[in-house]
Parts: C-alpha cells; sequence; structure tokens
C-alpha cells in the first residue's frame, strides 16, 4: 500500500502537467458515505486556468487516469 511506495519518484516530463493540475486537485475529492468517490471536475477548468495548462484534452485524460488509480488505492485501504 501506500507505505511502500518510495518518497522519491520521478515524474516525466510528458505528464508534468498533469502530475501538477492533478496535486493541485488534492483538495478537491468529493467524497459521501463510503469514501471518495472522485474529484470535483467543477473546479478543474479553473485549476488548468491557474497552472496554465496548454494541452487541457491531454490532462483531461491524465487526471482520469491518476484518479481512477487514486481510488483503488484509497478504497482498497477501507476494506
Amino acid at each position: 500500500m501506500l507505505g511502500d511506495i518510495a518518497d522519491d519518484v520521478e515524474v516525466w516530463p510528458d505528464v508534468w502537467e498533469s502530475f501538477l493540475t492533478f496535486q493541485a486537485m488534492s483538495t478537491q475529492w468529493r467524497v459521501g458515505a463510503a469514501g471518495a468517490t472522485g474529484l470535483d471536475y467543477n473546479v478543474l477548468h479553473s485549476v488548468m486556468d491557474l497552472i496554465g495548462v496548454n494541452d487541457r484534452a491531454t490532462v483531461f485524460n491524465d487526471i482520469r487516469v491518476m484518479e481512477r488509480e487514486a481510488l483503488i488505492i484509497m478504497h482498497s485501504e477501507n476494506s
């Protein structure tokens, strides 16, 4: 689980904008009785504007992949 992940990780340059956006969205999780359900996409475009994202479609798709993996990890820790 998360305890097994190294403190330092390499982020490839081609996904740097996506990483920064996902990191900036870290306080924007929607949470219900069963835990996190996903990111609040209502603020995603504002975050992309603030960061100055160039390729919004690619970043959006990358965010969805990272969100799905994060949800898998969060829900596996709660079971």
